[in-house]
């Protein structure tokens, strides 16, 4: 029997519709030539490899400064071991848990990674130092925030379509969306932006009030809006709640299973590989690492006790040392074992308000290895990233982003690049898209820029803006 047209009619559109409200819908539409092979992870995952973002994180600081060695990590290197480990946490899961609920629900190989790989694209050069200049210099028109400016890149940015960025899929932005809440929403305004009182001759940051709440950025709201169109009444403002913290800034409360193991590989990169460069570098002793974790690793003696009994005798504890604090060999097989113990510590969470799966399920590293890593990480960021050596380059990195900002935003006309100008006359004089300009800058880019406007030396008209 043939059905009347209006009845097919209606059927497309409903099939249409749905289509556009699945997880693997992009905003912009677009179709596979025939032939390509890909599936829509692929297809995101090619995407963010051949970006500009993705290139630049090349030249962007992730701890220690870039040209002091080539040895360390880079935003670029430090991610695609995000992508990597990340990948195996989902290979993990499937492995242990075959039966678990969430377990037809992971993420294939090209979103994780593709999540991985773009999880800093937004950072600033600098680092977080280059971070905090730019929210006090965007303090008084919506702030900057490291994160939300990620997900301005993906959804806004890049040109792999019109006016969709790279134009990824849904289930991809959600996992990039690690702060689910709107600038407005978290922004503490007894919290302003400012420079410390006492110096007078000095412009210096008041780094704690200078600090953005973690979040996207008002702007990209349309953005989020397309991204969590699926969800339900009930579901989107759970997902959007904020949890108040009296003197500071709101917190986000959840985020996507996707996201969530992003986020467990971020904490391991950060925590083990970081630790593994300070090491290789003697930039932490022997003494203060045995100090910091001696209370507090007993998950992972326990394992190399049971996985590797005869490499020691009773002190498995000094074995560890000596396995780190070795030679290379021995400490890149530590480094290795610490990462699987971390790896395969990840388990899943069910929060049983949210009816979407991709919400409901999330993951997390258990207790015991919880604890282990977070020692892991505060020491390097006491023993690294707050000391002087590190911090004397983020002084100068901060006071250089503000100068090159404020120049900028001084004498657009004269000193942005013709497309960058193009783009602000266009939008009224946005200072988002000075912002976007600075922010997009490699250590190198915004190192040469500064010195082009503010050194003595004479310059060239050939030097590359």
């Amino acid at each position: 029997m043939t059905l009347p047209m209006t009845i097919v009619s209606k059927q497309i559109c409903t099939e249409g519709l749905l289509k556009a409200m699945s997880w693997s819908a992009r905003r912009e539409g677009w179709n596979p030539q025939s032939e390509d092979a890909r599936d829509d992870g692929d297809v995101d995952y090619s995407r963010v490899i051949h970006s500009a973002a993705f290139r630049r994180l090349q030249g962007k600081t992730q701890i220690l400064n870039l040209g002091d060695s080539d040895f360390y990590r880079t935003r670029l290197t430090h991610s695609l071991e995000v992508a990597q480990i990340a990948g195996g946490i989902a290979r993990q899961l499937a492995k242990s848990f075959p039966d678990h609920p969430a377990a037809t629900l992971l993420p294939d190989r090209g979103t994780i990674h593709s999540i991985g790989c773009t999880h800093d694209f937004g950072h600033p050069p600098f680092g977080h130092g280059g971070e905090i200049a730019l929210n006090y210099c965007m303090r008084e028109v919506g702030g900057f925030e490291g994160n939300g400016q990620t997900l301005r890149i993906l959804g806004r940015l890049e040109h792999f379509s019109s006016n969709a960025g790279a134009n990824l899929t849904r289930r991809t932005m959600l996992g990039v969306l690690k702060y689910p809440v709107a600038f407005s929403a978290v922004h503490n305004p007894s919290i302003a932006p400012a420079l410390l009182e006492g110096p007078t001759t000095l412009k210096v940051l008041d780094g704690k009030a200078c600090k953005p709440p973690k979040c996207y950025h008002d702007s990209e709201q349309d953005i989020v809006d397309w991204i969590l169109a699926p969800l339900s009444n009930a579901d989107r403002p759970a997902f959007q709640s904020v949890h108040p913290q009296p003197g500071k800034h709101g917190k986000s409360i959840h985020k996507s299973l996707d996201c969530s193991i992003m986020d467990a590989a971020d904490d391991i990169a950060y925590g083990v590989h970081d630790l593994e460069d300070a090491i290789a570098l003697s930039l932490v002793t022997r003494e203060g690492f045995a100090t910091a974790v001696q209370d507090c690793c007993p998950t992972f003696l326990d394992a190399l006790k049971e996985k590797y009994p005869g490499e020691s005798a009773n002190d498995v504890f000094s074995h560890m040392l000596e396995g780190l604090f070795g030679g290379a060999a021995s400490r890149k097989r530590f480094i290795g074992r610490l990462v699987h113990h971390f790896l395969t510590a990840v388990e899943y969470v069910e929060l049983e308000e949210f009816a979407e799966p991709l919400l409901r399920y999330r993951v997390r590293v258990r207790d015991g290895q919880r604890q282990f890593l977070d020692v892991l990480q505060d020491f390097v960021v006491r023993e690294v990233i707050t000391s002087p050596a590190v911090q004397h380059l983020e002084f100068k990195g901060q006071g250089m982003v503000i100068a090159v900002f404020e120049a900028m935003q001084a004498d657009p006309i004269r000193l942005l690049p013709r497309d960058e100008l193009e783009r602000f006359e266009s939008t009224g004089g946005d200072l988002r898209i000075i912002c976007d300009y600075v922010a997009a800058m490699t250590d190198t880019h915004l190192l040469k820029t500064y010195e082009r406007l503010f050194s003595p030396r004479l310059g060239s008209v050939f030097d590359r803006l």
